[in-house]
């Protein structure tokens, strides 16, 4: 651990902000830098505490974007309108302040290299979150145990400005065992070339691993979307055990 100190994840500790990146309009990356840092899973979250002047908090919680392999965490978050945590981590936080967090929390929706296989990644807007860290950890494989887990990702995003990642993911799309479709559901430039729908039963058939392939799926999004998605992927075949679901709802 080359001295860094661990500690239990249902524990508080102060994180400073290290660094903050602009991925979209309305989301931010925020990049802590813990005094007690432990290594996650993809897939896990941070549990974020603000605390007021006359002590009253408020606390949300936040997918983990960055791979375990590194030593700071990054927590890539849409500011939501008139919501309690959010507005103040985008119009407030500065590079240098402290962040009250906790975990690394959660041990259903995660993957890692110990589960080999195809992976079918479904993401609605800032579900990506948890998928990228997926796709982050997977690019520190070596070639073979790459091979072992080729992702199609599929993306569905309101207009090509929310694409969050989008340059990562475009470069992620240039290696042969990752394929990424993008759909958007609203506005789409005039060059697009990419799907131009919400998720349904038709792009699901032509975008998912046949179920012969016996493929993890993991699907993260507004809980409409995950829902309708993980009964499709049923209804196409896929096992129920191997569709794993997170979902959120508009103020979270």
């Amino acid at each position: 651990m080359d001295g860094l100190t661990q500690k239990a994840p249902g524990q508080w500790q102060i994180g400073t902000v290290a660094a903050i990146k602009v991925e979209t309009p309305r989301v931010k990356s925020f990049r802590l830098e813990l005094p007690m840092w432990m290594p996650h899973r993809p897939g896990q979250h941070y549990d974020v505490r603000l605390t007021a002047p006359d002590g009253y908090q408020a606390q949300r919680s936040y997918s983990i974007a960055s791979p375990p392999e590194n030593t700071n965490i990054e927590l890539t978050i849409e500011c939501i309108k008139d919501a309690e945590v959010s507005p103040y981590l985008h119009d407030v936080l500065q590079v240098g302040d402290g962040l009250e967090v906790r975990g690394p929390i959660g041990g259903y929706f995660v993957w890692d290299k110990q589960q080999p296989g195809p992976l079918l990644l479904v993401a609605g807007g800032s579900g990506i979150v948890p998928l990228m860290a997926m796709l982050r950890h997977r690019a520190h494989f070596d070639a073979a145990e790459r091979a072992r887990s080729p992702v199609h990702l599929l993306y569905s995003a309101r207009t090509a400005d929310d694409i969050i990642y989008r340059e990562e993911l475009a470069a992620m799309a240039t290696s042969a065992d990752v394929s990424i479709f993008i759909t958007l559901t609203r506005d789409a430039p005039a060059d697009w070339t990419g799907y131009r729908r919400r998720i349904d039963r038709a792009l699901l058939d032509e975008v998912a691993w046949p179920v012969a392939q016996n493929a993890r799926a993991f699907v993260c999004g507004p809980t409409p979307l995950v829902e309708a998605t993980a009964n499709l992927l049923v209804d196409i075949g896929y096992d129920t055990m191997r569709v794993r679901t997170e979902r959120f709802g508009p103020t979270g």
